[in-house]
């Protein structure tokens, strides 16, 4: 069964429109309505306002009744994984267990070098997004945790309140990384989020989900059992909305997470993809 989600950019926008876009989501019966993680803006220019993501989320917790909500994706190197697994948890009980946790290996060079933190490299990113995701499913599901690896060192931690949803929330893991991130995907999400540049190929993403199926063969996992998730920019002509939201649907991706474009009224483009959206679940 395909999902539809709606993710609008929480750059160079107010409170009151996210708000407003917020309950477009929710009355519209989209299945998910997403956020970003990064300290500054996306895009070529990396100026202005933005808002933090999960901040954003515990709001939108409690301003919306039905969708689900998430962070596509959480930068791991943010935060150290006992604060993000409580953070995680918090918003979980705030949603009444509607949150979807997305997370990605990090690294932004720009704010890295803004606030002066190291950006580790990609192979040490993976190792921790690797150590963070056994972690994360420990703190979720154990009374108490004693955890030695490479990169984390816990000593009889816990944390409670558990997540609401048992045995934890689904884990969307970022990644198009062919030798190690993928492998991580496989070994421990429920979905991957292609993680390729935007406007990549369909034949490319087909591709990598191929190098996702092997390692998932290599893990001794069911490939079937790994959600396929992307995320696109959703054309204002209706006609190229449905064409495109086709072609995902046809290499195999199930879980479809629209980008309403416009920065000069990103509301006025949510509505427009609520209306488009009954003629979007008939695609198949």
């Amino acid at each position: 069964m395909t999902t539809l989600g709606l993710k609008p950019p929480q750059q160079h926008l107010g409170i009151a429109a996210l708000r407003e876009i917020w309950a477009i989501a929710d009355d519209a019966g989209f299945d998910g309505c997403w956020v970003f993680d990064h300290l500054a803006p996306m895009g070529p220019d990396r100026t202005g306002d933005v808002f933090d993501g999960w901040s954003l989320l515990a709001a939108m917790a409690e301003a919306t009744k039905r969708v689900r909500i998430g962070c596509l994706v959480s930068g791991n190197t943010n935060r150290h994984p006992g604060t993000f697994a409580k953070i995680a948890a918090t918003v979980d009980h705030l949603s009444g267990g509607r949150l979807d946790v997305g997370l990605g290996a990090g690294g932004d060079t720009v704010t890295d070098a803004m606030m002066g933190t190291p950006t580790p490299s990609a192979a040490e990113r993976v190792a921790k997004l690797a150590e963070t995701c056994e972690i994360l499913r420990l703190l979720w599901t154990q009374a108490e945790t004693t955890y030695s690896g490479r990169h984390y060192h816990l000593t009889r931690a816990v944390s409670d309140p558990k997540p609401v949803q048992r045995p934890k929330p689904p884990l969307w893991l970022g990644s198009s990384g062919e030798k190690r991130g993928l492998r991580v995907v496989a070994e421990h999400a429920d979905v991957w989020l292609n993680a390729a540049l935007p406007g990549t190929g369909i034949a490319e993403l087909q591709r990598l989900s191929r190098v996702l199926d092997a390692h998932c063969a290599a893990v001794g996992r069911d490939p079937a059992t790994v959600g396929r998730a992307v995320q696109f920019r959703l054309p204002s002509d209706a006609d190229s909305a449905l064409r495109l939201t086709q072609s995902y649907v046809d290499a195999g991706f199930t879980e479809l997470v629209l980008m309403p474009a416009g920065r000069d009224d990103v509301v006025a483009a949510s509505e427009a993809a609520a209306k488009l959206l009954p003629r979007l679940r008939d695609v198949d």
